[in-house]
């Protein structure tokens, strides 16, 4: 096997289609299948599992995967570390939970851009676990996520400090009066893997809040609009809501300081070459964190 080789095995094992893979390689689905087939036939076992929505990876190519993502990710690493002659450029893709991204980030990185106006941030936003996965697949340098941050081949930096608080419909005047009037109490969330929302659950089962419906939407504005709307209630940072035009809209309620606090950390992987683009950004990430934005 070559480089090569192992690039088009991921290609296909990522999309699951050849036909897409061949998209992905900018050439023709004959060409990958043929590579693919070689692979096999040197490996002598298959790598894939073909049917008729695509393919499927093997047992064999499961455990073949996690080499040929380090094989990348070290060329890609050794090949930032030649051409690093100390000047912060290039792509950075950097992924941010919705409410970092939309509250925390936008001073950072316009301080960022005017220092190195030839880096190429490319930010992706999503909930904690989502971003974790592409982190420790190397699809995202680093992220913005919520801790803690448990996990061996992960390093994380905190950032910001939150204070979670739940935001209900200025129609009431608490939560209990919302909780006496509603027998099934909807919870307005983000989509599952996000921590907040794994939170909210976490103090709604404690409180003995059951049943419990979940409606879930994929930006701040969206939650807020329904929560002022008297759809349901949520749990966001209070300078979400507070920095919202739509936070005038609804009552904000502290919960206890020992569920309340959490930190937004910076995660990168322990094992990944850290560039100018990189240090750069890390050094405007400790600016912020000792401001606190």
């Amino acid at each position: 096997m070559d480089l090569s080789d192992l690039a088009f095995f991921s290609a296909v094992a990522r999309c699951g289609s050849i036909s897409k893979a061949a998209q992905q390689l900018n050439t023709v689905q004959s060409n990958v299948t043929m590579r693919i087939k070689l692979m096999e036939e040197r490996l002598g076992t298959p790598l894939f599992n073909r049917h008729s929505r695509g393919v499927s990876v093997t047992n064999a190519g499961q455990r073949l995967l996690p080499y040929a993502e380090q094989i990348a990710a070290l060329v890609a690493d050794a090949t930032r570390a030649a051409c690093d002659d100390g000047t912060a450029r290039g792509p950075l893709p950097i992924g941010a939970m919705e409410t970092t991204a939309a509250v925390r980030l936008p001073p950072v990185l316009a301080k960022f851009h005017a220092q190195h106006p030839d880096v190429e941030l490319d930010i992706t936003t999503g909930p904690t676990a989502t971003l974790l996965e592409k982190v420790l697949d190397h699809s995202l340098s680093g992220a913005f996520v919520a801790a803690p941050v448990a996990h061996p081949e992960l390093v994380a930096t905190p950032v910001f400090r939150e204070e979670l608080v739940l935001a209900m419909a200025k129609s009431w005047p608490d939560i209990a009066s919302y909780r006496q009037a509603n027998r099934t109490l909807t919870v307005v969330v983000f989509r599952s893997g996000c921590s907040y929302r794994q939170r909210l659950e976490q103090y709604v089962s404690s409180q003995g809040w059951l049943p419990v419906r979940r409606l879930e939407f994929g930006t701040v504005e969206g939650i807020l609009g329904c929560v002022a709307a008297n759809v349901g209630i949520s749990l966001l940072p209070r300078a979400a809501i507070t920095r919202s035009a739509i936070g005038k809209s609804v009552r904000i309620e502290a919960i206890p300081q020992r569920e309340a606090m959490v930190d937004t950390v910076f995660v990168q992987r322990r094992d990944a070459y850290a560039g100018a683009a990189m240090r750069a950004f890390m050094a405007s990430c400790a600016e912020a964190a000792e401001t606190g934005n």
